[in-house]
């Protein structure tokens, strides 16, 4: 069956400016991901994946991506996943698709996670199951062809390499730094997690730092790289590590089960204006709302919640952009269509809600991924749905959306 049947490809120019309304912004669908079968059943094989959850925009101007899955159904059925290239004018062009193998246990990765490019040029990423023992491999795909796994998670004995990676930031210093929630040397059950580091250079992996789930925390989480090269993130506190030197300091007053009366976790990290800015939810309640914290731990600040439970959120994909504001996909508000919204980062506020995504919308539902463009333009993804062609249903969709911000 040609490609054309599987991957609905619309580009189109949208006009706005600052001052337009958000009732008349609407965001155009550049690649639609379709699957067979019955689209009230949603079950079904999806020959260029489905589940669009990575987007990034490559030195080259185009745009990379992954699916979650390549087959839709049940749980033991929802496998496989893929990883894309779209250009800015809407070209589509499947790079990987993960397999099951002959044992059905995907020994090449199933599922994979956030992808991002090397200094090299290449895209490099994780999977979150797969691989030989099953706990998931860090791969290497070129932009144009090429596959290959450079390390499989929990090779090791006992997992003392990682296991269950989170995603790959590229430090300054040319390499690739991810986390674990699991595996390495600490005593936790399972392991405590680690910090790890990958050579584009030379395909080299290692553990440079492993979580003690005690003083240091555990199960890792939120990578942010520093303008200076060095990370911060979470591990039940917020932690710095200067990779340059090893060392590691988990940040006084930073323990986030502390914050609020039944306690609350991050929901990732961004350094702007000279600090550390993230979203925190309520643990078993829901909700969500901004926080800062210097640099050095001090002054940490939690803003009033922009949401509750009754009205939705857990944020997606984050960016601080052009108009010096943060915009949010949030993946369960607006009865689960998602939305995107503005925040102010001096307020908390919401300053702009876009509510654009539904079943039906020709962009799908929930939001996910989000980034944007040097032309001011949003680029994302939606998880589920889309408009394709008789006896397919939509599974997805990589969007682009002119919300009126200025280039950056």
């Amino acid at each position: 069956m040609p490609q054309k049947v599987f991957i609905a490809l619309s580009v189109a120019l949208l006009l706005g400016s600052a001052a337009a309304h958000a009732a008349n912004i609407q965001p155009v669908a550049v690649a639609t991901f379709a699957c067979t079968g019955n689209k009230a059943q949603r079950v079904g094989p999806c020959p260029h994946g489905g589940e669009p959850g990575s987007l990034i925009q490559g030195s080259d101007g185009n745009f990379y991506g992954t699916t979650f899955v390549s087959s839709e159904g049940n749980q033991s059925q929802s496998n496989g996943g893929t990883v894309f290239s779209v250009t800015p004018s809407g070209q589509f062009t499947l790079l990987h698709t993960f397999l099951p193998g002959v044992k059905n246990n995907y020994p090449n990765g199933n599922n994979p996670g956030p992808i991002t490019e090397g200094s090299d040029g290449n895209l490099y990423g994780v999977t979150f199951n797969g691989g030989v023992p099953g706990h998931g491999v860090l791969y290497r795909v070129g932009r144009k062809s090429g596959f290959k796994v450079i390390h499989q998670f929990c090779s090791a004995r006992n997992c003392t390499d990682g296991s269950i990676a989170e995603g790959l930031v590229a430090g300054l210093d040319g390499n690739l730094y991810g986390l674990t929630i699991a595996g390495g040397t600490g005593n936790c059950f399972a392991g405590c997690g680690i910090i790890f580091r990958v050579v584009p250079a030379t395909g080299t992996y290692e553990v440079v730092f492993n979580f003690d789930g005690k003083a240091d925390g555990d199960r890792p989480g939120s990578l942010t790289l520093a303008p200076d090269g060095s990370f911060y993130g979470f591990s039940g506190s917020i932690f710095h590590y200067v990779p340059a030197t090893g060392d590691f300091q988990v940040l006084p007053g930073t323990m986030f089960p502390l914050f609020g009366d039944d306690g609350s976790v991050p929901r990732g990290m961004f350094i702007a204006n000279g600090k550390i800015f993230g979203l925190y939810t309520i643990y078993l309640i829901g909700g969500s709302g901004l926080f800062e914290v210097n640099l050095d731990g001090s002054n940490l600040h939690l803003f009033p919640e922009y949401n509750n439970n009754t009205t939705g959120g857990s944020p997606g994909g984050m960016l601080v952009a052009s108009d010096g504001n943060l915009w949010v996909a949030e993946q369960t508000a607006n009865n689960f269509n998602g939305d995107l919204i503005a925040l102010s980062l001096s307020t908390g506020t919401v300053l702009k809600t876009l509510n654009p995504f539904s079943i039906n919308a020709a962009v799908g539902a929930p939001p996910s991924a989000l980034l944007q463009v040097n032309d001011g333009t949003l680029w994302g993804t939606t998880t589920m749905f889309g408009k394709v062609p008789a006896g397919h249903f939509g599974d997805g969709v990589v969007y682009k959306l002119n919300a009126g911000l200025p280039p950056q």
